[in-house]
């Protein structure tokens, strides 16, 4: 979803009438949810960028008040709004206080999204938005991870029990005579959990990241995000979804894509299921204030199959 600068939005609350409006300050590319006009993992032209995530069970968006209905909008209008209209993680701070979050619910689900989102600028500073009990909670994200549920500060607390995780491989040791060396590389990750939970999810990803090689250019840094993303794929089988019956004969696997921000160089990078061939959005290429207002969409796939070289002896 490419999303000039000038289009118009307008936040439909469902049983609560008609919300707030506004234009788009910043142009925008992401990537949208339920073939709807609405980004849940996307950049803007200034380098910020916004992920929502899953947050069954915890969240609790504030009520609806008529007086506020023209400061009010549902949870999947929020990272259209929040990358139309800001430039950095301050602004974000700033201009959620201004605005109403409120149970909308989605036809297609029967039920308000319960989202959480991560905000990141070009600087690298991070913020973590979630509704608890009515309430809007940020938190600053210096780790730059988030997951699924639970809250974020339950997760921080989580990485307590695996404070003894390293990259560095644990000595041997001498036992009754016997010496013990440890089996191969990657001993001092002993104990990181491997199962697809979003509590595990985060404590690997805080794990990865923070352990990764180091890089000197926004290229290397994206390579090295996807090759720590790709371990994260959910699947089929593994998810909660796969006991539904089974999934549509398209699916591949339960992780429907994998995207990349490159905040500096403005660059949006994705591969998906179907095709693991990474594929780049350069926004400094898009002349977002000449196209005409209102949102452009492309398919993630022009084909859902792999891209594959076929290499011949001799060529």
């Amino acid at each position: 979803m490419v999303v000039p600068r000038g289009t118009e939005f307008e936040a439909k609350l469902g049983e609560f009438g008609a919300g707030m409006t506004w234009a788009a300050k910043h142009g925008v590319v992401g990537v949208d949810a339920l073939e709807k006009p609405k980004i849940v993992d996307g950049m803007n032209e200034q380098g910020l960028a916004v992920g929502a995530f899953y947050l069954p069970g915890f969240t609790e968006y504030q009520a609806f008040e008529t007086a506020s209905a023209d400061k009010s909008l549902g949870p999947l209008d929020l990272a259209n709004y929040l990358l139309t209209s800001f430039a950095t993680v301050d602004e974000v701070r700033a201009g959620l206080e201004d605005i109403r979050v409120v149970p909308v619910v989605e036809p297609a689900l029967d039920f308000p999204p319960p989202l959480h989102f991560i905000v990141t600028d070009s600087s690298g500073e991070a913020i973590v938005v979630e509704y608890i009990d009515g309430e809007l909670v940020t938190f600053d994200n210096p780790l730059g991870v988030v997951t699924n549920a639970p809250t974020f500060d339950w997760h921080l607390i989580n990485l307590r029990n695996f404070i003894n995780l390293s990259p560095t491989a644990l000595p041997s040791i001498t036992v009754d005579k016997l010496d013990f060396a440890p089996l191969g590389a990657g001993s001092g990750m002993i104990g990181l959990p491997g199962d697809f939970t979003p509590p595990s999810r985060f404590v690997r990803a805080v794990a990865f990241s923070k352990t990764a090689r180091p890089t000197a250019t926004g290229g290397e840094t994206i390579y090295e995000l996807f090759r720590i993303l790709d371990s994260f794929n959910v699947p089929l089988g593994a998810s909660e979804s796969s006991a539904q019956g089974g999934a549509s004969p398209d699916m591949r696997s339960s992780t429907l894509w994998t995207s990349a921000a490159d905040t500096r160089n403005l660059v949006y990078y994705y591969h998906t299921q179907h095709n693991r061939r990474v594929r780049a959005v350069e926004l400094g290429d898009v002349d977002f204030g000449s196209l005409s207002p209102g949102a452009l969409f492309f398919p993630l796939d022009k084909k859902k199959e792999q891209d594959v070289e076929v290499l011949k002896a001799g060529n």
